[in-house]
């Protein structure tokens, strides 16, 4: 075992939050619904909408014969509504594939709509505890600090970063699960991005990132989110109003929620294209 192991699992032992999707009862498809809403989005922002979509849709069939605009107005404001539909596509997918069952395996889950490497390596692992590596930015972070001495880890998974995940995961199946949320949850409460606990880290006597200075991050610019007036704000804005009516919209309502007009129009058009809203009769939109 790697001498990170014991140190790391005692921390998270102690120190675990009580999220409903680690609970001893929660479902594949609770962990499965929380992975989607993680997604760049806080863990404060997603407890209450996932507790709402669970009571709602406690199983995937019970989202699958909804209309899709119901999943996208459960979404609420969680951002990057098309999550909405894509988890609305794989419910779907696992009633007529697998049961209604969220499948178990790493290779099943893949071939489910809207499930990438990382999402499929998480569900199974956290829902089945099958022994995956499991890539997300918080633990990216963790393992470029501790076990490659830099700050900030590349802006995409290398196969080097992959290889080195591998070489630490634990061979117990049931110990890498833990080891994986473990190591997720050091990224996320201590060893963050903008101020790491290294004081509270169970792991700092051991880290190649303090051993060499903390020296700062030299590589490619990263990417800094804005909001403010870009069409992901435009977008939402529209969005906003038609979920919060309880039937089609008339276009001059959605003129009221965005004044410039261009932006208004081709953010109006995105939202069609991407299947998020529809085009009604008399100058009017809906959730589909």
């Amino acid at each position: 075992m790697s001498e990170l192991h014991n140190p790391v699992l005692q921390w998270y032992d102690e120190h675990a939050r009580d999220l409903p999707w680690r609970s001893p009862g929660a479902t594949p498809w609770s962990v499965m619904v929380s992975e989607f809403m993680l997604q760049q989005t806080p863990v404060a922002r997603v407890l209450p909408v996932h507790g709402r979509w669970l009571s709602r849709w406690p199983t995937p069939a019970d989202l699958a014969v909804e209309a899709t605009g119901e999943a996208v107005r459960a979404w609420g404001r969680l951002g990057y509504p098309r999550r909405a539909l894509r988890l609305h596509a794989a419910a779907t997918a696992i009633v007529e594939r697998h049961g209604g069952e969220v499948p178990s395996s790493y290779v099943e889950l893949r071939q489910l709509p809207g499930i990438g490497d990382y999402t499929a390596a998480a569900i199974a692992t956290f829902a089945y505890g099958r022994r995956h590596v499991v890539l997300d930015t918080n633990v990216r972070r963790v393992f470029a600090r501790t076990l490659q001495g830099v700050e900030f880890p590349a802006a995409a998974v290398t196969r080097a970063e992959r290889d080195l995940a591998a070489g630490v995961l634990p061979a117990d199946q049931q110990t890498a699960a833990t080891w994986s949320v473990a190591v997720m949850e050091l990224g996320a409460l201590v060893c963050s991005a903008a101020n790491p606990a290294c004081a509270a880290c169970p792991v700092a006597d051991l880290c190649a990132w303090s051993a060499a200075g903390y020296p700062a991050y030299d590589g490619p610019p990263r990417k800094v989110q804005t909001w403010a007036g870009t069409d992901r704000q435009c977008r939402g804005r529209l969005l906003a109003v038609l979920r919060d009516s309880d039937g089609p919209v008339h276009r001059s309502r959605l003129d009221a929620a965005w004044v410039e007009d261009s932006q208004r129009l081709r953010c109006l058009a995105s939202l069609v294209a991407d299947k998020l809203i529809v085009p009604v009769e008399d100058d009017a939109y809906a959730l589909p």
